[in-house]
């Protein structure tokens, strides 16, 4: 191609990222292509707006954002500027990030060949270049500048302070455009503080800042998103906090309780408590352990000490609902304070023998170690020893909520007794907080009491989904992950 052609090429490409997108074979979506061109125009006009832009899960978040850089490296190649693009890890965020700018720069024809890397953590192309950053915690990012643009990828995740004291400064003196990139998640995060900065912004003037887009935007497009969407909503139930955050964009409340009011009338079951079971059911079990106290024990030791952990096994009778998931019906609780760890063994064989669990998940962490993984040797693979850690911790909540939400975990009708008063009085005090990367932290405040009831419920739970095998034929779909790696 001669100068004169590719100059003509490159004049009518760059006249509009969609046409630009077109030209590598990998044409954005309207919706994409909107929120590119707002963010080109105030490029080049460098009036130093912040955009919020925030797509559900596998929308293309990430592809928009590499056909943007590659445009703009194109765009300012000749002129030279700067791009900076930082994101909570370096792995896989930022990994991720670089690889698919050089597969867009590799796919287009005026770029393939162009561009050349700049130390680990830059891109060049003639005299534009783009450096990416990770924005965690002790990663030394100050110094850096971008003329053009400051991306903010996975903002939600993203340490306001860090942003605010390390990232912002990078775009004041060119006074840049930047964006921030995310999905919903707390009130209290990056993203969700400048999205209400700009939502205000553009009630008073009328300019759009914040773009929007959930889930209904590339369903209405995609019949295969739309079923797996909607696969998800059935699987997970409407109020699930990743339908809510990834799918529907809808940010929670942070430090809120875990379990809603409809959650909490969903798990409220009208099935009688069984003492014993019932020929023919099948039993699972989750059983959170606590240590020994040397001066008393259950009742004696909760009115000594009010606030001391317990030892609590939730029993549930195993079924199936009519698409073959598997439905938890509790139907006993057993509540231990203060025993022995020898007397708690005794009594864990004792419910065993009785109840012939299909599977029991026990309790691994610190204590517990010792008694759950006895009977893991005692009852081999129908035991389940957990160690807890704060991203597997979340997961149980995760599937706990999902199996309320679709009614396959219910409670037996409080009977009165001491162990449902408290079981529901846990229930009403778990609080969760949100962390980065999706994550619930959740737990009853120590200053009012413990998890052990609700604890126990979502060992329960995991137990239910892991002792049931989905019926031939069918997907089991994975969780979300935090990298949007779709189109």
């Amino acid at each position: 191609m001669t100068d004169d052609l590719l100059a003509a090429a490159m004049h009518r490409l760059l006249s509009d990222i969609g046409a630009w997108s077109a030209a590598s074979g990998r044409p954005l979506r309207a919706y994409q292509a909107e929120c590119a061109r707002a963010v080109i125009a105030l490029v080049r006009e460098q009036r130093g707006h912040t955009f919020t832009v925030m797509f559900a899960r596998q929308m293309g978040k990430n592809e928009t954002s590499a056909q943007l850089e590659a445009y703009l490296l194109a765009l300012y190649g000749g002129r030279g500027g700067s791009i900076v693009k930082a994101a909570p890890a370096f792995k896989p965020q930022i990994i991720t990030s670089m690889l698919r700018l050089k597969d867009t720069l590799n796919a287009h024809p005026l770029t393939c060949g162009r561009w050349e890397p700049a130390y680990s953590y830059m891109l060049r192309l003639d005299r534009a270049q783009i450096s990416f950053f990770s924005g965690q915690e002790k990663a030394n990012i100050v110094g850096a500048t971008a003329s053009l643009l400051l991306e903010v990828d996975e903002a939600q995740d993203f340490n306001p302070e860090k942003y605010d004291r390390e990232l912002r400064p990078m775009a004041s003196s060119t006074n840049a455009t930047t964006v921030m990139y995310g999905t919903a998640w707390s009130e209290d995060s990056l993203l969700e503080r400048q999205k209400r900065l700009n939502l205000e912004h553009e009630r008073r003037t009328g300019e759009r800042l914040h773009f929007e887009y959930d889930w209904t935007a590339l369903a209405a497009l995609n019949p295969h998103y739309d079923r797996f969407v909607r696969g998800e909503i059935v699987r997970l139930g409407g109020d699930h906090p990743s339908i809510r955050t990834q799918y529907l964009l809808h940010c929670l409340a942070d430090a809120g309780r875990l379990f809603s009011d409809e959650q909490r009338r969903t798990l409220r079951g009208s099935h009688e408590r069984e003492r014993m079971p019932r020929g023919g059911a099948t039993y699972i079990a989750g059983i959170d352990i606590a240590g020994q106290d040397e001066d008393a024990e259950d009742a004696v030791v909760r009115a000594l000490k009010p606030k001391r952990d317990s030892t609590v096994v939730t029993i549930a009778a195993l079924e199936r609902d009519d698409a073959g998931r598997p439905v938890a019906r509790v139907v006993e609780h057993v509540w231990w304070t203060g025993r022995d760890h020898a007397r708690q063994l005794d009594g864990l064989e004792a419910l065993w023998r009785e109840w012939s669990f299909a599977r029991a998940c026990v309790d691994a962490s610190g204590i517990g170690y010792g008694l759950a993984h006895f009977l893991e040797q005692r009852y081999g693979e129908r035991v389940d020893p957990v160690t807890f850690t704060l991203p597997l911790k979340s997961k149980l909540a995760y599937t706990m909520l999902g199996m309320i939400n679709t009614g396959r975990l219910v409670l037996y009708a409080p009977d009165g007794s001491d162990e449902a008063r408290q079981c529901w009085w846990e229930i009403e005090h778990t609080r969760y907080h949100l962390k980065a990367g999706e994550t619930l932290a959740w737990s009853v405040p120590d200053s009012e009491g413990h998890d052990d009831f609700v604890v126990s419920l979502a060992l329960c739970a995991r137990a239910a989904e892991d002792a049931v095998p989905p019926p031939a034929g069918a997907l089991k779909r994975a969780e979300p992950t935090p990298d949007d790696s779709g189109w």
